[in-house]
């Protein structure tokens, strides 16, 4: 595996000419690729860099250590050194998911329990908007459409982060979240105080950097427009101003009206529309890859069931990892860190298990 860093080492070189170029910069989406994949590379020659170190200090030691007691004594150190940097290497040449840079539009839906499931998505939609704000993530609610009782029957954020390290991306973080959210607990709609279980869908789809990069033809969408409407569907505008847009050939509807604007409705709604073509392109190639993704922790049915939140006991419990804490009520206010630090793990163990067996 370590063979492959002379030819990193080399990349690396030749992107550092590259972002010496002032035309690059020009190009936003191709400066902001070029970063990425170059913070990727300098982690990797640093970490080369310590194991070459760590190897000739050993193989020196090694050398002279029948002369030097001391450095005799040292050498049992430095070997557990080496097995430390040489892993810390070997993790970090583990083939990086491309889109882990890219930032995420999130959804959010109601799912089974009704009005319960509304306020849970209201509760989930919290729980990511202060895990964003732990990690210096910029949020944008794109659009909703809120219950009678203050919950979210639907809402769409955009997530994005200044960060030029891929493994630092909300992607590389928040791609684990797709699924189906299970809830536990007493409604506030139950009045005899039963626990019921509810479910709430969440939808993580990489935003496309820039739009050429989905190239949309006037001829493939439908666009309507409509009032847009409140909880129980009344009316709360009086102009068209919300806008469905229909991909004709993908059959992917987005409809937007969290603007007052039908011009800022429609650029969020193409917003919305090309991650979810980006997605779909994703979901055909993993469809015809190898058998290797199957078992990764980042499965693609959306209706898979990945976790569970037991107020009651206090409990959450990823299905995936077999995570499983007692500290709902921290979690459920942006502690959430340990939970996706499972499934990373989980889906790191995977890829190095392919590559060894491959």
């Amino acid at each position: 595996m370590f063979e492959s860093v002379e030819a990193l080492i080399a990349e690396h070189q030749e992107l550092q000419v590259k972002l010496g170029d002032p035309a690059v910069h020009a190009d936003a989406g191709m400066s902001k690729k070029l970063n990425r994949r170059f913070a990727q590379l300098s982690k990797i020659i640093a970490a080369h860099d310590r194991f070459v170190a760590v190897t000739d200090g050993l193989a020196a030691a090694r050398e002279m250590a029948g002369d030097d007691e001391s450095l005799a004594q040292e050498v049992p150190g430095m070997e557990a050194s080496l097995a430390e940097v040489r892993e810390a290497l070997r993790s970090l040449l583990i083939p990086r998911d491309p889109d882990d840079g890219r930032d995420v539009i999130m959804e959010i839906k109601g799912g089974e329990g009704g009005e319960e499931s509304a306020l849970f998505a209201a509760d989930l939609l919290r729980m990511y908007l202060y895990y964003a704000e732990s990690r210096g993530w910029k949020t944008e609610v794109l659009d909703k459409t809120e219950s009678d009782m203050g919950g979210f029957k639907n809402i769409q954020v955009a997530i994005k982060s200044s960060a030029t390290d891929p493994a630092e991306g909300v992607w590389a973080s928040l791609k684990y979240e797709g699924g189906v959210h299970r809830v536990q607990r007493v409604p506030a709609t139950e009045s005899q105080g039963r626990i019921h279980t509810s479910t709430t869908g969440v939808l993580v789809f990489p935003e496309v950097d820039e739009p050429e990069e989905i190239e949309l033809s006037t001829n493939d969408l439908k666009i309507d427009v409509f009032r847009s409407s409140g909880p129980g569907g009344q009316s709360v505008n009086t102009t068209d101003s919300a806008v469905r847009i229909t991909h004709l050939p993908t059959g992917i509807v987005v409809s937007m009206q969290n603007e007052k604007s039908q011009i800022q409705n429609r650029e969020a709604g193409m917003r919305v529309l090309r991650a979810r073509i980006l997605a779909r392109q994703q979901e055909e190639l993993a469809a015809v890859a190898s058998d290797a993704r199957k078992g990764q922790i980042r499965g693609m049915d959306r209706s898979e069931r990945i976790r569970t939140y037991n107020f009651p006991e206090n409990r959450i419990a990823d299905h995936r990892t077999g995570y499983k804490s007692y500290n709902l009520d921290q979690v459920i206010n942006g502690a959430l860190e340990p939970v996706i630090r499972s499934c990373i793990d989980a889906d790191e163990a995977e890829r190095l298990a392919a590559l060894g067996a491959s």
